[in-house]
């Protein structure tokens, strides 16, 4: 296997991306998808395929269901010149399981989940939380420089899983009220150019607001991060959590009443479309 090679699984809004940028730098080795995807710029390939080109195995997945599926099948293939870089937003028991399955053939783990959407994605400005049972080696930190802008050393598996969904939670419960607050301020006829121009000078303006701005002016909704992961997520921060948060508990039933309106597919700002 060349050195520093990497094969993407999972082509997905934001895996397609990075395996662009990979490519670009000449690191991809092969790309695998759980399902076809004609639209894309990739010769799909098998996992046996991957892990015979690349030391890196990159994982971009959907649920921790799917990395399951897919380290079930992977894991035969794996040994000590592996690394998995796994990437998907699960749970940190589901963490902690994976690290140990993985680590059993010899091969390196990386909890790698991250924050930053498309636009981040395709800026190469992900921000990754890693966690590793034994320290993240430079190598793996000079492979996502490829991707991203920072990259957190969190601690183990499990700690970085929690942290990202920490991070998600924060995200959707600013994205819910800052839908609440202009809404009261439209249903009293101030014009979004005065919102925007108060908030601006008010505390709790954010990066989240800057983002999201343009959106909420033009009522766009087209996906970003959509609001059925960020759903998953969210349930997956309550398995997390282990307990009922006030907050968690809100932004969870507004998200399911979005899935129930049919607006998963859109961005997660869609939870404005529902006041």
């Amino acid at each position: 296997m060349a050195e520093h090679t990497v094969a993407v699984l999972g082509l997905g809004l934001i895996g397609s991306i990075w395996a662009g940028h990979y490519r670009e730098v000449g690191k991809l080795a092969a790309t695998w998808s759980r399902r076809p995807k004609p639209n894309l710029d990739f010769d799909l390939t098998s996992l046996e395929n991957c892990a015979g080109k690349a030391e890196y195995l990159h994982l971009c997945l959907y649920d921790p269901d799917s990395v399951r599926e897919t380290l079930r099948q992977l894991c035969p293939l794996l040994n000590a010149g592996h690394t998995v870089i796994q990437s998907t937003t699960i749970d940190p028991e589901s963490a902690a399981e994976f690290a140990t399955l993985v680590e059993a053939t010899g091969a390196r783990y990386i909890e790698a989940p991250f924050t930053g959407s498309k636009l981040a994605a395709e800026a190469h400005q992900t921000v990754y939380f890693l966690g590793a049972n034994q320290s993240v080696p430079e190598a793996v930190l000079e492979l996502l420089s490829v991707l991203s802008a920072n990259r957190f050393r969190i601690g183990t598996p499990a700690q970085a899983a929690s942290i990202k969904l920490a991070m998600n939670l924060q995200i959707i419960g600013i994205t819910q009220a800052l839908c609440e607050s202009i809404h009261i301020a439209r249903k009293a006829g101030i014009s979004d150019d005065c919102f925007f121009e108060v908030m601006k000078k008010n505390v709790s303006w954010s990066g989240l607001s800057e983002l999201k701005e343009q959106k909420i002016r033009d009522d766009d909704y087209a996906p970003q991060f959509s609001l059925k992961n960020m759903y998953k997520d969210m349930r997956l921060a309550k398995v997390a959590a282990g307990e009922s948060l006030p907050l968690l508990e809100t932004v969870n039933e507004c998200l399911a009443a979005g899935e129930r309106a049919g607006y998963e597919e859109d961005d997660f700002l869609a939870v404005m479309r529902l006041l």
